[in-house]
């Protein structure tokens, strides 16, 4: 099964009509070959003078404060475009991240909001200790970049220790599961990182993480993983353990999930507008992995 045409503009007229603009300038920049310095500027626009990244970056929350998580979005969208370079790292993001390293050598997942603004109920409790999930991309885009840092050795030594902690922990998670891949691609101990990988392969495939009950509402969101969330394109370093019979069958799914409007749905967001801007991130996300396996039809 393919997406069709009349159902790819139906998705592009959704995107168009309903996302936030870093969604619509990303869907010009992989369907309509813009350049990506319109998503430069629309990343941007989310930054604070203190160099870190808020204003709804995510939308579970509308406060304006820098947070670590959302600075370490818009690492990773200005990576994916091809538009990131080191003096941008050095210059615009490197000021902030060693305003917040704690002294275990990591950066928090999120900091407690400082000010009244609407916001997800897990986004008023967090601890701010070091995170996995936003150190490890660090280090990475470091590593990839070749961006020398006095704190840089310390935060590989916490991520590695992360690793060996949680173990199979959160593979569940196909927000932090990414990022991980991401780390065990760039870091430069080749050994510890394949062993890390071979581990993880074995995790993800382990009963009971991927959820194979596609009758289920939830089905594909978060803690309902399916296979693509690991292997969104026939590169991806996971791609190799799932079948191609299993690959096919999600996306089939995949495709039909889609509503009326050209969405695909989840049930994030806090009003109908954030709901509307997750389900820009959600449908752009689809098509990308839909491209990447060539099943948008041409």
């Amino acid at each position: 099964m393919n997406l069709s045409k009349a159902n790819f503009s139906k998705a592009r007229d959704f995107i168009l009509t309903n996302a936030r603009m870093i969604e619509r300038r990303l869907f010009h920049f992989h369907f309509e070959n813009d350049h990506p310095e319109g998503i430069y500027h629309a990343i941007y626009a989310y930054r604070n003078s203190d160099g870190g990244f808020g204003h709804g970056m995510e939308p579970d929350t509308s406060s304006p404060e820098s947070q670590p998580l959302f600075t370490i979005m818009a690492l990773e969208t200005l990576d994916e475009v091809g538009y990131l370079t080191a003096d941008i790292i050095k210059k615009d993001f490197l000021p902030y991240f060693e305003s917040i390293i704690t002294d275990s050598g990591g950066i928090p997942w999120m900091l407690r909001p400082k000010s009244e603004y609407p916001c997800a109920e897990h986004f008023k409790t967090v601890k701010e200790w070091a995170a996995f999930s936003t150190t490890a991309p660090l280090v990475a885009m470091l590593e990839k970049y070749n961006v020398d840092t006095f704190w840089k050795e310390k935060a590989e030594e916490f991520v590695w220790k992360e690793i060996e902690r949680i173990k199979e922990k959160h593979v569940f998670c196909h927000l932090c599961t990414p990022r991980r891949l991401f780390f065990l691609k760039y870091t430069k101990n080749r050994v510890k990182a394949e062993k890390a990988l071979q581990d993880l392969k074995k995790w993800i495939l382990a009963e009971g993480v991927i959820f194979n009950d596609r009758s289920d509402e939830g089905w594909g969101l978060y803690g309902k993983p399916h296979c693509l969330y690991y292997a969104p394109s026939p590169a991806s370093t996971l791609s190799s353990i799932f079948s191609k019979a299993m690959i096919d069958e999600d996306i089939n799914e995949l495709i039909s999930r889609q509503k009326d409007d050209g969405r695909w749905d989840t049930w994030y967001g806090l009003s109908e507008g954030m709901k509307l801007e997750w389900a820009g991130i959600q449908t752009l996300w689809t098509l990308k992995t839909l491209k990447s396996y060539n099943r948008i039809e041409r």
